[in-house]
C-alpha cells in the first residue's frame, strides 16, 4: 500500500513538473495587409538547460526527427494564413499547415512548411513537405526563458515571422499576396 501511495505521489509531482515546464495551446495572431496570420503551439522552457538544448548532443537531438525540431513542444506547430503568402521566397497558398525548423547547420536554420495537420509534434513525413526557407539567425538581448513567436507587420503587405528561444532569434519576413 506504501509503495502505491509513493508511486502514485511520484507520478503527480512528474507531471506538475513537465506541465510547468510547458504552456500548451499559445496562439500568435497578427493582421497583415488585411489578412490573418496565425501559429498554434506548445512553449517549452529552457529551464536551466541554457547552451544544453541546441546541436548534436543537445536535448533537441534525442527527438526521433532530430536534425528536424517541431518548432515547439506537443503537438506540432500550426500555421494558418488567411491569405496566399511569399514566405521567405516560398509560396505559401491560404490554408492550414505545420511549421517545422531544420537545425542542423546551428548558423544557418531553415523553417519547413508541411502540409501535414494535426498530427503530435515528433510525426514528421518530409513527403508533406511544402518547401524550405532560409531564417535569418541573431541572438536576442536576453536569454529566452519560454518559446515565443512573434507575427509582426513591417507596414502594407509585409511582415514577419519570428521564433524566440534561449539564446535564438530565427526570421523569416513575408508579403500578404
Amino acid at each position: 500500500m506504501k509503495s502505491a501511495a509513493i508511486c502514485a505521489t511520484l507520478l503527480i509531482a512528474a507531471v506538475t513538473f513537465a506541465l510547468a515546464e510547458t504552456k500548451s495551446g499559445l496562439t500568435e495572431t497578427a493582421i497583415v495587409g488585411g489578412k490573418e496570420i496565425a501559429i498554434k503551439y506548445s512553449s517549452p522552457a529552457v529551464n536551466g538547460r541554457a547552451g544544453k538544448l541546441f546541436g548534436k548532443d543537445g536535448r533537441i537531438s534525442q527527438d526521433e526527427t532530430y536534425p528536424v525540431w517541431r518548432a515547439g513542444a506537443n503537438d506540432a506547430t500550426a500555421l494558418h494564413t488567411d491569405a496566399d503568402l511569399d514566405l521567405g521566397g516560398l509560396s505559401v497558398p491560404k490554408g492550414d499547415y505545420t511549421l517545422y525548423v531544420n537545425i542542423a547547420n546551428p548558423e544557418s536554420w531553415e523553417l519547413i512548411v508541411n502540409k501535414q495537420t494535426g498530427q503530435h509534434g515528433t510525426e514528421y513525413d518530409a513527403k508533406q513537405d511544402l518547401g524550405r526557407v532560409k531564417m535569418t539567425m541573431s541572438k536576442p538581448k536576453a536569454m529566452v526563458e519560454q518559446l515565443k513567436y512573434t507575427i509582426s507587420s513591417s507596414g502594407g503587405n509585409k511582415g514577419k515571422l519570428e521564433l524566440g528561444w534561449e539564446n535564438v532569434d530565427a526570421s523569416v519576413n513575408f508579403t500578404v499576396k
